[in-house]
């Protein structure tokens, strides 16, 4: 009998993720998901609609003034979202 090499569960599901192009979509999805728990709940009060387009985050905010502190604040939030997801999903943020 041959035995094969013994693999963790999550490795073999992400490898079957990647190959059915699938991985990406999924780390965005995250992404997202972590946009309140990354920026703070009250930015998250302040937020409306978040998506992601051309490794772009854009995102829909209800306040002038927090346009203007978010977006000093624009690559450290980029690099804690990339961080939580585990993937280089984002390059910037666009706040309008």
């Amino acid at each position: 009998m041959k035995r094969y090499k013994e693999e963790d569960l999550a490795s073999v599901v992400y490898r079957a993720l990647r190959l059915d192009g699938l991985e990406t979509p999924l780390n965005e999805y995250r992404l997202v998901q972590a946009w309140p728990d990354v920026a703070g709940p009250t930015v998250a009060a302040y937020t409306g609609a978040v998506e992601i387009r051309n490794q772009k985050l854009f995102v829909q905010l209800k306040s002038p003034a927090l346009r203007a502190n978010l977006l000093m604040r624009r690559r450290e939030l980029v690099d804690g979202l990339n961080s939580r997801v585990g993937a280089m999903v984002i390059t910037d943020i666009v706040f309008r």
